[in-house]
């Protein structure tokens, strides 16, 4: 009987080739579409799994505070022991880490950065590294390095890296004890290019040293693994309170809280507000992109709805006639559900064919780099299964509508269009919310994206100071960039211009609140810094070194000067103190620049001070507006390897560097773009499908209508009219929704645009115009037929 079936459903797919064509090539972008969002869901969902501890591996944080974002992962160095002694039955292994940062790796003449980081020797075993030479315990020898397959590669070629001799920094020779395989993107660690034993950078660092037995710095990365028995609920009550023997009155007051945050929970719910997690910026695209698969998918389906029961007409007397020998509902049911399956099997390996051309490029558009799993049988299963469910989803309204048919009804020709009517409004509905959803996305992106910045971004280039070899030299790089005529200014600072981590506390100011919880950004420069990236000047002067007394001066931002309550900045006495490193001075304010855009362009800046102390980290240099970078950078790095050989010339131009801060607001919009795209084509199908329907099913009226005289501009409108007041009712529904879910989004940022009239106009004329432009072909070409032939009898 199945065989019966789908021969029957072959042979009217073969009948009716171009319904055929628009069902299959709708439900494969439906289905297409769908299976893109799985697998980016699945990747997302998957994130850390890759190691085998995933379920008992937590990562240490703390409550500080009640602010709305007063949780952070950094911590003293002694809470790691006090964690791995007073409670031992909780923890198999604690794990103090620096955190992933840049770090130059010499072997020979070869010398590349690579992110890495010092861990002590538990962790190869906890994050379960896959080794391809030597051994996990590698770490043990304090002047050992574990090395990932990549960096491997890079540093020995396709030689066997175990037992080779590598630099790091220019300061610490090490032997390869152990190469790993390179760790997936979807790893919380997937940038941990090389680990260095704990004890190494102990031995090394006189900060880390100075900070063996400092409860409050807080710099420092803990991980540890539950014991099997242990929840991590368990773990964090008793180790909630472990910091306050350690800690002063006034860190007391803060009321800090360690906890175990799970690893599971590292990607898709890692921010918290006022000490709870909500939902994270992850996990909202992982239900944002979610939702539009889900979407696509059921326009396709409604699609194949639409155009079956339009259809209905054709078959209703084959089905009136079954009726009338005694076929029975069930069997016409299987009939007409086996046709939609096999329409949804054909769709499903055209969208394969679509995902596999599409995949790179969504690939590069998301960030990822999502395989596809052909030899995974449960890709497969998962496959059957969506096929099977969206063709019965697909094909079960035709199916229960047509096999409902009364016999005598049948036979007089009467069917419903308002079920097509509600479907039709319900697919332009959600295409219209999309491109609405779109366009506001790439005009936010637009407007952040040319907010004034304070300060000049062209041309400018900075770069890490990653050995010590460049401390003391800032004078001979000033002068010999200056004599090769490219360069106009350098500097030197704490922080790149492009982002500001470095915060404090202890200000105070005649006038202040007393209540005030004080926090300001804080960024070390030499004298050369505002002249070099572009300070503009609101009120007072910039730093000179013509005025010794400008060690103890600030400049500070717009903001902060609104943030100190001050009208009149310049001149007023600012003291600083920071107990905890004997810090203690009095400043005076000598000028107010603009406020510079460091941070996210979607957010406030923050206010922040400027000032001529502590160590530099960073260089930056302008190059002359009359130079081509391609001539100035080989000038540049030669100078560079000429004063700081053991360093690579890694650089960033600020633009650049500015422009990646867009990077996760214009992936959404590229993506929302696409399926937006989609949506509306698929509908577009639709539309073509049941105005193609409607002309046919008009063919004698229009021939009548064209004998009495009615023009083609009459017919056209009389044909285009019904589908224009469906796609009208449905912009009326769209624009109210798609305005209240976009002023949500945009409320998360500081800095943002208003929900325009032009927008909802845009997208509501553009469905119209795109709903006249694909039921207009149609239109004409029946207005257009030769009424005789129209009219001639059967």
């Amino acid at each position: 009987m199945l065989r019966n079936y789908l021969k029957l459903a072959w042979r009217n797919l073969l009948r009716n080739r171009t319904s055929s064509l628009i069902n299959i090539g709708g439900l494969a972008a439906g289905m297409a579409v769908a299976i893109l969002i799985g697998l980016w869901i699945r990747d997302e969902l998957s994130f850390d799994t890759y190691h085998a501890n995933y379920d008992r591996i937590g990562q240490l944080k703390t409550h500080n505070g009640t602010d709305l974002n007063s949780t952070y992962d950094y911590l003293p160095l002694p809470l790691a022991d006090a964690v791995r002694t007073t409670y031992a039955s909780d923890f198999d292994a604690v794990v103090l880490s620096s955190g992933s940062d840049d770090h130059i790796l010499s072997a020979g003449d070869k010398k590349f950065t690579q992110s890495g980081a010092y861990m002590q020797p538990a962790a190869p075993d906890m994050l379960t590294l896959h080794m391809r030479e030597g051994s996990r315990r590698g770490l043990s020898d304090p002047h050992s390095i574990l090395l990932s397959g990549g960096a491997a590669e890079r540093l020995f070629g396709q030689e066997s890296a175990l037992g080779k001799t590598v630099t790091i920094d220019n300061t610490s020779t090490v032997t390869v004890t152990g190469v790993y395989d390179d760790l997936p993107d979807n790893s919380s660690f997937y940038n941990t290019t090389f680990i260095a034993p704990w004890d190494l950078l102990v031995s090394t660092n006189n900060f880390v040293k100075g900070d063996l037995g400092n409860w409050n710095d807080n710099s420092f990365h803990i991980y540890v693994l539950l014991s099997p028995h242990t929840s991590f609920a368990t773990a964090s009550a008793h180790i909630r309170n472990i910091e306050y023997p350690h800690l002063d009155a006034g860190r007391r007051a803060n009321d800090p809280a360690i906890f175990v945050h799970p690893m599971s929970h590292w990607h898709l719910h890692n921010y918290f507000e006022h000490r709870v997690e909500v939902t994270s910026e992850a996990m909202k695209f992982v239900w944002f992109y979610g939702c539009i698969g889900v979407f696509v998918l059921l326009l396709a389906c409604i699609n194949f709805m639409n155009l079956s029961t339009a259809r209905s007409e054709k078959r209703a007397k084959e089905v009136g006639i079954r009726k009338t020998i005694g076929s029975g509902r069930p069997a016409l049911v299987r009939q007409f559900l086996s046709e939609s399956v096999l329409l949804a099997s054909l769709a499903w390996l055209a969208a394969l064919v679509l995902v596999q051309l599409i995949l790179p490029w969504f690939d590069e558009v998301s960030g990822k780099k999502i395989p596809m799993p052909w030899s995974d049988p449960w890709f497969w299963a998962a496959g059957a299964v969506f096929v099977l469910f969206t063709g019965v989803a697909a094909g079960s309204y035709p199916a229960l509508y047509l096999s409902s048919f009364r016999p005598i009804r049948v036979l007089r020709n009467r069917s419903s269009s308002l079920p097509r009517k509600v479907l039709v409004v319900f697919q332009f509905t959600i295409s219209i919310a999309l491109v609405i959803g779109t366009l506001i996305v790439y005009h936010q992106v637009q407007y952040a994206r040319n907010r004034p910045v304070g300060y000049d971004r062209q041309g400018l280039l900075q770069l890490p100071m990653t050995t010590p070899d460049f401390n003391g030299i800032f004078d001979r790089l000033s002068t010999e960039l200056d004599a090769t005529g490219v360069v106009s200014n350098v500097a030197e600072s704490s922080l790149p211009v492009t982002s500001t981590w470095s915060n404090t506390g202890g200000v105070t100011w005649k006038g202040m609140d007393p209540n005030m919880d004080v926090d300001f950004a804080v960024v070390r420069v030499s004298p050369e810094y505002g002249k070099t990236v572009g300070f503009q000047l609101v009120e007072g002067r910039d730093f000179s070194r013509s005025f010794p007394t400008d060690s103890t001066g600030f400049i500070i931002n717009e903001t902060a000067a609104r943030y100190m309550g001050l009208t009149r900045a310049t001149g007023t006495t600012v003291h600083w103190s920071i107990p905890d490193d004997h810090f203690d001075k009095n400043f005076h304010i000598i000028g107010v620049v603009k406020d510079m855009v460091m941070n996210s362009p979607f957010q406030k800046v923050k206010q922040t001070l400027y000032w001529m102390g502590g160590a530099p980290s960073w260089i930056t240099l302008r190059i002359r507006p009359d130079v081509p970078a391609g001539v100035a950078l080989p000038k540049i790095a030669a100078v560079f390897k000429h004063l700081v050989p053991s360093a690579p010339f890694d650089y960033d131009f600020t633009d650049e560097a500015y422009a990646a801060k867009f990077q996760a607001e214009e992936r959404v919009g590229k993506l929302a773009a696409f399926f937006a795209l989609l949506a509306v084509l698929i509908s577009c199908l639709g539309l073509f499908g049941l105005a193609s329907y409607t002309a046919e099913q008009r063919t004698k009226e229009i021939g009548i209508r064209k004998v009495l005289g009615a023009s083609v501009v009459r017919l056209w409108g009389l044909l285009t009219g019904d589908f224009v007041k469906l796609v009208v009712i449905s912009c009326l529904v769209a624009v109210p929704l798609s305005t209240y879910f976009m002023r949500t989004w945009l409320a998360q940022y500081d800095y943002r645009v208003s929900v325009s009239w032009w927008i909802l106009g845009l997208a509501a004329g553009g469905a119209l115009m795109v709903t006249v432009c694909t039921v207009s072909f149609q239109a004409i070409r029946a207005a257009l037929a030769n009424p005789v032939k129209s009219l001639k009898t059967e």
